[in-house]
């Protein structure tokens, strides 16, 4: 049996009372926020605000889901699980060497890259051989299954490391990352009881419930970031539950936002390299609005209300995939 408000009530609670524990003890450690000397100039200001917050909606989610499960941990969640904490164990590793050690780009690419494959092989291998998912694709809108083979490892990983970046890059004001994974987490939970898939729906509205009991702490002003040790975590989430779920190609949907602001970057590179010119004043795009004027809250307000939207699609969209 699965107590789904349990899930999303306990991640919640478990969240918001490990805030008056963690951010104190990481001010004591000096913990505190990098500030990237090419950003916004307000950005500034937030210099040596406590990061690694990921930490508290971590505890959150593994909390809420021993305790929304009567019996024990299914497969699937345990690999969920996995998957997610070992991306926050990675971007944990990258706090650490930014704070600690002092070096700005923190763990190196080579090592990051290792670790997320080896849990996307995981990822992979629990799906289609021990879960028994099958190596298949469903293809939305046009009612066709792909059989992938040996090449869904590849395209799992892809989905993964591609998913895991994109929420990094969306962690850059003050709630936005959560706020945006709160509504994605809410879509693939809902998603996940249309396909009767109880454990993911379960896990999704535990991430959901940790996003909410987070931003009490992450909402502008910021008191806390989630630092690479969320986002890294959030990303992986989502890829997971999508993998599990047979949606991979829903996920860009129900996941817009974070798919508008890694192409934003894309554009804005490729355009550089090519043009010598920038199609947007900074990217990711959030920058861009900030940089048009925006205030803060104006831009995480409407990027919330893009990613609502966009999981409303997602959801919609499940309807003709067949």
């Amino acid at each position: 049996m699965y107590n789904f408000s349990w899930a999303i009530g306990m991640a919640f609670v478990m969240t918001v009372i490990s805030g008056p524990i963690l951010i104190p003890f990481l001010k004591k450690l000096k913990f505190g926020q990098y500030i990237r000397q090419d950003g916004p100039a307000a950005h500034f200001r937030k210099a040596g605000t406590p990061t690694m917050g990921g930490i508290m909606f971590l505890i959150g989610i593994v909390v809420a889901l021993f305790f929304a499960v009567e019996s024990k941990l299914s497969a699937t969640s345990v690999t969920l699980l996995v998957v997610t904490l070992g991306h926050g164990i990675i971007g944990f590793a990258d706090d650490f060497i930014k704070i600690v050690r002092g070096r700005s780009l923190g763990l190196r690419a080579r090592d990051k890259i290792l670790a997320q494959l080896l849990l996307g092989i995981f990822l992979a291998f629990m799906a289609t051989n021990y879960i028994g998912l099958g190596t298949f694709v469903k293809i939305p809108l046009i009612h066709v299954t792909w059989e992938m083979g040996f090449w869904y490892y590849p395209f799992v990983l892809l989905v993964l490391i591609g998913t895991t970046n994109a929420v990094n890059l969306t962690d850059g004001l003050d709630g936005l990352a959560a706020g945006s994974m709160l509504f994605a987490s809410l879509g693939y939970a809902l998603i996940a009881l249309m396909t009767e898939a109880p454990e993911i729906a379960l896990f999704g509205l535990a991430v959901a419930g940790g996003c909410a009991g987070f931003l009490v702490y992450n909402k502008h002003p910021a008191r806390i970031f989630m630092g690479d040790t969320g986002s890294l975590a959030l990303g992986a989430a989502l890829a997971s539950m999508a993998v599990f779920s047979k949606t991979e190609l829903i996920l860009p949907l129900v996941g817009g936002i974070f798919v508008i602001e890694t192409l934003s970057v894309i554009i804005q590179v490729i355009s550089f390299r090519l043009t010598g010119r920038r199609v947007f004043r900074m990217s990711p795009l959030h920058h861009h609005f900030e940089l048009a004027g925006w205030s803060e809250r104006r831009v995480v307000r409407v990027f919330w209300l893009v990613s609502f939207v966009f999981s409303l699609v997602g959801i919609a969209a499940l309807y003709n995939f067949a």
